[in-house]
């Protein structure tokens, strides 16, 4: 049996070959001859991602070196902070009461812990740690602490043990849970007495990527969190408001960059094993760490001219160390890239003991070595005497530093708003000012311009703004005709496609069709067959990461161990924690949303089509979920009509309904920033 599926397999690539009456083999859908292997790999797809980005990155480099004066960089730095603003969906215009609370007390050795809970926004409700060291009550310099990924935020060993120690030297230390952790659930299951996602990232993934779609992003909440901690802060007799400090690692070194960037009451900003270069970032995300967390890829970070240098640079004049960790997944040479940049700035205006990094041969971890340079940098432009010892702290229980009653916000004040509903809120405030059009977005930022690329024949060697073609073998029953041909184009990208025509008489018009997964199979051949009788040659592709084109990884999370055990085909296209979220979210860095990506495959098919294979008229669609991207292709190209499907009303998928229904679960591949505006 394997050796006569083998001999079909080898007629099918060498030309022509036939199938008996019945659907076709499943070969007769295959197009590589070398199909990828299972494992790690570096896809096309992905150096092509990356590519774009270093390309962005030069010109990002070349404004930069431009500045030859203070009062140049100076205007710099505020088009950095305004693109900032400004994909972050900007901050909220107005400060609201805090309407702080203490729930609780706990005296430690040397200083105290004070339960805070206040709003940082009306309603939505932020739990936080306060540490206060012992003795009068007089002012002292503060450090907002802010949480990394943790299950239990403020309450996660490392968190407490930096704040202890920050509180044993002299310093007010705040340490706040962020939306999504710790007592902050914002899909508290009462009867399991869990998330109904991991609270590390999965959380973050659900409410983040809606956050998206309002043409906003998760950041521009926490930052807010954080800014508002800081105010909280201010009203404190023992805090002086002009020794503030902050630090934070991972996913706090995220929040702590970009704080620190944006309010600049902020004296000294010490982000911990965060800064990185993104180009780099994006080629080991998949492998090293694979989970969805849309704060940390900000729509146009890359293409915006921010990266990390950017942020890194709105920070001056003011002290700034960064903290890295040598054998992190937030690869240590892109730290060290991002870092001489800074510091060419800080070397240039003649401020070089502003600027430090320090390095600890470890993993991802703010470990003591990094603790103990960056407290002394602290202790140094706080005027507090400057010691590298660490002190020895305590370790409570997650119970004890509740400061709720149930240990989560959502069941204490069943009155609160979830931040889901402040993601619609945002949406509706906005959607009658604002408008966007698909076929404006698609050929708009970053459009190739596929339109005017020629089609020809395939010579071997990479090609850049055309379309080139080959045959790749055909296979012929019952009268019709299955052509497979490889599509070379942008470079190393291929699209595997396949032309289903009658041999006995020329179609009339063409048929683009697709399902969720890419090209149609085997299984699909009833609906294909309908379309043929119908009088259609029908065109099927893969698009860039989907059917042929997939990167055979299931990605390991070793925050939720749980994500590896689902099928295959599930985890590739999870939200949560896959290779296709991983693709996405890299291609909202550079500022070409996969979705449109997507549009520009069916571009390519068209326009073979059309050159290549005479097209009388072009018509697409597609079954299931995919009905929603037929239609979307028919919107934005010119000359494609939507051929309507048999479940066309109950499959469309609006990007305004499901920020208004405040939908957790949709197709990730629909990923398209600002969605909810497209009309």
């Amino acid at each position: 049996m394997k050796a006569l599926k083998c001999m079909v397999s080898m007629l099918i690539f060498a030309g022509a070959a036939l199938w008996a009456a019945g659907e076709p083999p499943s070969d007769a859908f295959t197009v590589l001859r070398n199909p990828p292997k299972p494992g790690r790999q570096v896809t096309p797809y992905l150096s092509c991602l990356v590519e774009t980005a270093w390309k962005q990155d030069e010109i990002r480099k070349s404004r930069l070196a431009t500045v030859r004066t203070e009062s140049e960089f100076i205007q710099l730095q505020r088009e950095i902070r305004q693109n900032l603003l400004e994909i972050i969906g900007g901050l909220p215009e107005k400060k609201t009461p805090l309407n702080p609370r203490i729930s609780g007390r706990i005296q430690m050795e040397g200083y105290r812990i004070e339960k805070v809970v206040f709003e940082s926004l009306p309603g939505f409700h932020v739990t936080a740690l306060l540490y206060l060291p012992d003795g009068p009550v007089v002012p002292k310099p503060a450090v907002l602490v802010a949480c990394g990924h943790s299950s239990i935020g403020k309450a996660y060993t490392s968190y407490q043990q930096i704040s202890a120690r920050l509180a044993k030297r002299g310093y007010v230390a705040l340490c706040w849970d962020p939306v999504g952790q710790g007592e902050r659930s914002q899909f508290w299951d009462e009867a399991r007495g869990e998330s109904r996602y991991n609270r590390v990232c999965g959380e973050h993934a659900v409410f983040g990527n809606l956050a998206y779609l309002a043409g906003a992003n998760l950041a521009r909440w926490e930052i807010w969190d954080g800014i508002r901690a800081l105010d909280y802060l201010l009203t404190r007799p023992e805090v002086d408001s002009t020794r503030i400090s902050v630090t934070g690692t991972s996913g706090g070194g995220f929040q702590s960059a970009h704080i620190g960037a944006l309010d600049t009451r902020i004296g000294v900003v010490a982000p911990s094993c965060y800064i990185s270069s993104l180009p780099m970032r994006m080629f080991n995300r998949i492998f090293a760490d694979p989970d969805s967390d849309p704060e940390q890829d900000l729509y146009r970070m890359v293409s915006a001219g921010i990266d990390h240098p950017g942020l890194l640079m709105l920070v001056y004049p003011r002290p700034l160390i960064v903290c890295a960790a040598v054998e992190d997944f937030f690869p240590i040479e892109g730290t060290r890239k991002t870092f001489r940049e800074a510091a060419d700035i800080y070397r240039m205006f003649q401020l070089p003991e502003r600027i430090a990094l320090t390095e600890g041969y470890h993993q991802h971890s703010f470990s003591n070595h990094n603790q103990e340079f960056a407290f002394a940098f602290l202790d140094r432009f706080n005027h507090l005497p400057v010691r590298q010892e660490l002190d020895s702290t305590k370790v409570l229980e997650e119970k004890a530093l509740w400061c709720t009653s149930s240990g989560q916000v959502r069941l204490d004040y069943k009155d609160g708003k979830s931040l889901m509903q402040l993601v619609k809120e945002y949406y509706l405030e906005r959607k009658n000012n604002c408008s966007l059009s698909l076929p404006k977005l698609y050929h708009g930022d970053f459009y190739p311009g596929i339109e005017n690329w020629p089609v020809v024949p395939y010579e071997g060697k990479p090609v850049q703004a055309r379309i080139a073609w080959e045959a790749v073998g055909s296979i012929k029953a019952e009268g019709f005709s299955v052509d497979r041909y490889l599509i070379h184009h942008s470079g190393q990208l291929t699209l595997p496609l396949v032309q289903i025509h009658s041999q006995d008489k020329p179609a009339g018009k063409t048929l683009l069709w697709f399902n969720s997964n890419g090209k149609a199979s085997d299984r699909d051949w009833p609906e294909l067959k309908s379309h043929l009788e119908a009088g259609y040659q029908v065109i099927s592709f893969d698009f860039r990461g989907l059917g042929e084109n997939r990167m055979l990884y299931q990605v390991s999370s070793i925050d939720d161990p749980s994500l590896a055990r689902v099928p295959f085909e599930t985890q590739y296209k999870s939200p949560l924690s896959g290779v296709l979220a991983n693709y996405i979210y890299n291609s909202l860095l550079v500022g070409r949303p996969y979705f449109l990506q997507m549009i520009e495959d069916a571009e390519i098919a068209a326009r073979f089509a059309t050159v290549k294979l005479a097209s009388g008229g072009l018509w697409v669609t597609a079954s299931g979920e995919a009905y929603t991207l037929a239609s979307c292709i028919a919107e934005a190209l010119p000359g494609v009509s939507l051929l309507p499907g048999k479940q066309e009303k109950a499959e469309l998928i609006k990007w305004s309904e499901i920020v208004q229904e405040m939908r957790e679960s949709w197709p990730i591949e629909f990923l398209l920033p600002g969605g909810a505006y497209v009309h």
